[in-house]
């Protein structure tokens, strides 16, 4: 299943490459990245489209336990 993630996340070294890490680690395979830095200049809104055969939900409670990230919301892509 196909799943897309929004997150804010801190303005901070590594913060997308422990959010990456985390998908793989849970099964999830990325297939797209999109982004930008929010007008503030401290935070990113990141997109991202991942797949597996894991729930969504699941991957959404451990983004959720990363220090970087604000916000999180995983849902089905259509």
């Amino acid at each position: 299943m196909r799943y897309q993630i929004d997150l804010i996340l801190r303005r901070a070294e590594g913060a997308l490459a422990r959010v990456i890490g985390t998908a793989e680690r849970r099964g999830f395979q990325t297939v797209g990245v999109d982004g930008g830095l929010q007008p503030d200049g401290e935070h990113w809104h990141l997109r991202m489209n991942v797949e597996g055969q894991r729930c969504g939900d699941g991957l959404q409670a451990q983004l959720h336990k990363l220090h970087d990230c604000l916000a999180v919301e995983v849902s089905p892509c259509r």
